[in-house]
């Protein structure tokens, strides 16, 4: 294996499936039900008597399940909301749950149109996949250690939640997208930079939102123009496996 090859360990490891169906998206809502209402009590489990975890925002959303080849699990799964069109409602959760926090001085959210932006959203990863300091405490898994691109004998593919920020990536690309925005730890987006070569520009304040948190920017040149080669090489390798996409309209109701 070529040093810092990621796509090999992917197909070995994981598989990015389109949550295109009722039963998929059933899939992640009981991954979102573990993570966030169980696990981390973020939410309360007693609004969802059926133990799936949804909300308003996934009407307009497309969602991805990361299999995990060995056993046939879903590891995790994230959502990519498209801005609703419905100018009297918030385009996405960012703008409705953390508005306070945004700064319209350097990005307003109203001034853009609304098919060319969406939110990386909801990001969860089951508790067994988040084994090291720390990540038990988060819902990406996200611990003191952080991910490293770096192969070892012991995690040959990075960090679980870059897979997932990949594929929601690639279905903003493969959905035409200009730019997405996500709420994150400044220290993530840090990280997310240096190693990685993703470059997300903060837009507001950090507020405590489930720990501190600020919302992030990113346009489509900011994502393709700076990604690292491996990274460019796993995108692609993703974005086959999400290519459903591209031709699938979401279909929940």
């Amino acid at each position: 294996m070529k040093k810092n090859d990621l796509v090999g360990p992917y197909r070995d490891y994981f598989k990015l499936i389109p949550a295109d169906t009722d039963e998929l998206r059933k899939e992640v809502f009981r991954i979102r039900y573990n993570v966030y209402c169980e696990d981390l009590s973020w939410e309360d489990s007693s609004r969802f008597p059926d133990k799936l975890e949804s909300d308003e925002f996934d009407r307009h959303s497309r969602h991805c399940l990361l299999l995990h080849r060995s056993t046939g699990l879903y590891a995790g799964c994230v959502r990519l909301v498209l801005a609703n069109s419905d100018i009297t409602r918030s385009a996405i959760p960012l703008q409705q749950h953390c508005s306070a926090a945004l700064n319209p001085e350097i990005l307003d959210i109203e001034s853009l149109p609304r098919p060319s932006f969406g939110e990386i959203s909801r990001l969860a990863i089951l508790n067994q996949y988040r084994r090291r300091v720390g990540e038990k405490l988060t819902n990406d898994g996200l611990g003191s250690e952080l991910f490293s691109i770096q192969q070892t004998e012991k995690r040959r593919f990075p960090h679980i939640a870059l897979g997932l920020y990949l594929g929601a990536a690639s279905v903003g690309i493969t959905n035409g997208l200009n730019a997405v925005l996500a709420m994150m730890q400044p220290r993530l987006a840090r990280h997310l930079r240096l190693t990685a070569g993703i470059h997300f520009q903060q837009v507001g304040d950090v507020l405590d939102y489930h720990g501190p948190r600020a919302p992030f920017y990113i346009t489509r040149a900011g994502l393709l123009d700076r990604l690292r080669p491996e990274l460019v090489t796993l995108l692609e390798a993703i974005e086959e496996d999400l290519a459903v996409f591209q031709f699938q309209e979401c279909q929940q109701t």
